[in-house]
């Protein structure tokens, strides 16, 4: 009969195994070389040399051009300003649209007629045309809207400055936008100066490259009576 082997307690065991690994340490020479690294890390072992800032150097470098350009005088940029179609402004009395007196048919028609009787008194030389004022242009935003036959054939092809001239000769300046074939700043300056209202009639006549003549018909002028 095989007698049971005595059972070892576990710190005997833990024992053992650091008398083990002490021992292993020891033959490869651990201690010693711990000791030296802890020495070598220590405040009294010599400081590093500290390194001197370093200076830059300016120099002055020659940018290299094209052979095309070597002998010629360096660009010089600069802000252009850009001349931009304006007019002087005035100052005139702001119209109530609420107070627009809107004309009838009849009013509409008579002015439209009487205006394309003085059209026909201005002879062929100079290109014309009969404008009836709607709210659109003599109220709110002031826009006034040519006949695009009339402006590709007779008006400038760009943007720019047409000056109109009423019948005492005063000038008004307007901006003329060709793209969307009307005039827009200066108009509503035009329109106030010489109260136009709905259902006026204004002949255009061309008297110049961008200078228009001016001529109203007025709607009140309308009396019932002429009727037949």
């Amino acid at each position: 009969m095989v007698a049971a082997k005595p059972k070892v307690s576990y710190e005997e065991c833990r024992r053992k195994r650091l008398e083990e690994n002490k021992k292993r340490m020891e033959a490869l020479n651990l201690p010693q070389l711990s000791q030296s690294l802890r020495n070598s890390c220590s405040p009294n072992s010599t400081p590093m040399k500290q390194s001197k800032p370093r200076t830059v150097e300016k120099r002055v470098v020659v940018v290299r051009r094209s052979g095309r350009v070597a002998n010629k005088p360096a660009p010089v940029y600069r802000e252009v300003v850009i001349d931009r179609v304006a007019v002087p402004r005035r100052i005139y009395r702001r119209r109530d649209p609420l107070n627009l007196v809107y004309a009838s048919a009849e009013a509409r028609e008579y002015a439209i007629e009487k205006a394309e009787e003085l059209q026909s008194t201005l002879g062929p030389h100079y290109p014309t045309l009969v404008k009836a004022m709607l709210p659109s242009h003599v109220s709110g935003g002031f826009w006034l809207g040519l006949p695009v036959h009339f402006c590709k054939t007779s008006l400038p092809k760009n943007d720019g400055v047409i000056t109109l001239v009423d019948e005492d000769g005063e000038e008004f300046p307007t901006i003329y936008l060709a793209r969307k074939t009307g005039l827009s700043g200066g108009w509503k300056g035009f329109s106030v100066a010489h109260e136009l209202t709905d259902g006026d009639a204004v002949v255009f006549q061309l008297i110049k490259p961008t200078t228009m003549k001016v001529y109203i018909i007025r709607v009140n002028g309308f009396d019932k009576s002429e009727e037949p």
